[in-house]
């Protein structure tokens, strides 16, 4: 008799990385035109000057943490706290102005063609 339950895969929040050094990215999934990661911070921010400028759609979901979001487009930073999620089209620049140094930042970005 086959199993009506799926195989349980890693839970997000834990056990998570150490990111105080330097941000951890995780690849989830990966499929032709997608791709899912898991990414924690704590702390970083993106370098003064830096801003994304990617090919691909990125949606993001903050699961847990605190973070400051700038588009090239707007006047100030977006605050995201858990449960927050946005859609960033393709080549909107964009960049992270602060994540909570105190604790982890998480987030679920799915990058989409």
């Amino acid at each position: 008799m086959k199993s009506l339950i799926e195989p349980v895969g890693i839970n997000l929040l834990a056990p998570l990385p150490d990111a105080r050094a330097a941000e951890a990215v995780a690849t989830l999934l990966t499929r032709p035109g997608l791709r899912i990661e898991r990414i924690v911070s704590r702390g970083q921010a993106s370098p003064p000057g830096f801003w994304y400028d990617q090919e691909e759609g990125e949606w993001v979901l903050l699961l847990a943490g605190a973070a400051r979001l700038r588009f090239a487009d707007e006047p100030g930073p977006r605050s995201l706290r858990p449960g927050d999620w946005i859609d960033i089209a393709p080549h909107r620049r964009h960049r992270i102005d602060w994540t909570d140094p105190t604790t982890p930042t998480v987030w679920l970005a799915i990058f989409y063609q």
